[in-house]
């Protein structure tokens, strides 16, 4: 089911099915969001949880057992409630199920809110533990836009700027996308810009820690800027399909990683992960503010 709220700047469409959205246009018709060509990724938006891309072998253990899950966890094949819904926000809602348990032994409430101020759109995560054990677990957003998005541009007419200068770290990851255990620098023009081409993701995503926490995606010419701020994310993915010209790039806020290449995680140990105790809850906001002719 697809749910809609606007105000006099933006439409967002998003959908009880991975509570994801589906679409973002501007009062103009601009639509911001990668609309899922299977050609190249049919994702649009994917929320990410309980776990952050792949685990090794698709298992992890926790309190001394084995489990499966797959990549992503289980959110983005989940149904979601439509627990509220008023003209400029929604509340999607899901809850712990006898099929959830058997990959993921916890109780566990999850609220996902989209939220519409003038040209910004915020989106909060709100985990509750509703069992008597502490829970852990992976949480990152992983939307998708157009690039480019007016006509008379390519996509190495864009960049990222960051908001202030910072000497990002390269997390190092396998061919098969596990952490390797390497680090390595990865500088920044002016420690702000990285131009965009293609060829970035050959190796497929990246993924960088000590980062500033905005960055905005612009091209000279183009009025449609598109400014994400992710002040609790420690990470930041950007993706496309890799040895493509794929006309999108995710920009992807994450708070932990994947798994080590040949280690099945034990999330009691993985340190990156949230950790709740029981009947308690955590909370997280981000936003993507979205530039626009005036």
């Amino acid at each position: 089911m697809q749910v809609s709220i606007s105000n006099s700047f933006l439409h967002i469409t998003a959908q009880t099915e991975g509570a994801e959205l589906q679409s973002v246009r501007s009062a103009d018709g601009t639509e911001y969001l990668w609309q899922g060509d299977p050609a190249y990724w049919e994702g649009r938006s994917p929320i990410l949880f309980p776990y952050v891309a792949r685990l090794t072998d698709g298992k992890y253990y926790l309190d001394g057992s084995v489990h499966q899950m797959r990549i992503h966890g289980f959110a983005p094949y989940s149904v979601f409630r439509l627990a509220s819904c008023t003209d400029t926000e929604i509340t999607f809602e899901l809850s712990d199920t006898p099929e959830s348990l058997i990959q993921y032994p916890r109780s566990f409430v999850f609220r996902i809110t989209y939220r519409l101020e003038e040209k910004t759109l915020f989106i909060r995560y709100e985990v509750a533990n509703t069992d008597d054990r502490t829970l852990y677990f992976g949480l990152g957003g992983h939307p998708g836009f157009r690039v480019p998005n007016v006509t008379g541009k390519s996509f190495e007419s864009y960049r990222l700027r960051f908001s202030e200068s910072s000497e990002p770290v390269r997390i190092g990851f396998s061919e098969d996308c596990f952490r390797d255990g390497t680090e390595t620098a990865f500088p920044l023009e002016n420690g702000t810009i990285l131009s965009l081409t293609h060829s970035l993701f050959d190796d497929d995503a990246i993924v960088l820690k000590n980062v500033a926490r905005e960055v905005v995606l612009e091209a000279e010419g183009d009025e449609h800027s598109i400014t994400v701020r992710y002040p609790q994310m420690p990470y930041l993915g950007l993706w496309h399909a890799p040895k493509t010209t794929a006309p999108y790039l995710c920009i992807e806020p994450w708070c932990s990683l994947p798994s080590e290449k040949g280690k099945i995680s034990v999330f009691e140990k993985q340190n990156d992960l949230i950790r709740v105790l029981p009947k308690e809850q955590y909370r997280n906001e981000w936003s993507i503010c979205f530039g626009m002719p005036d």
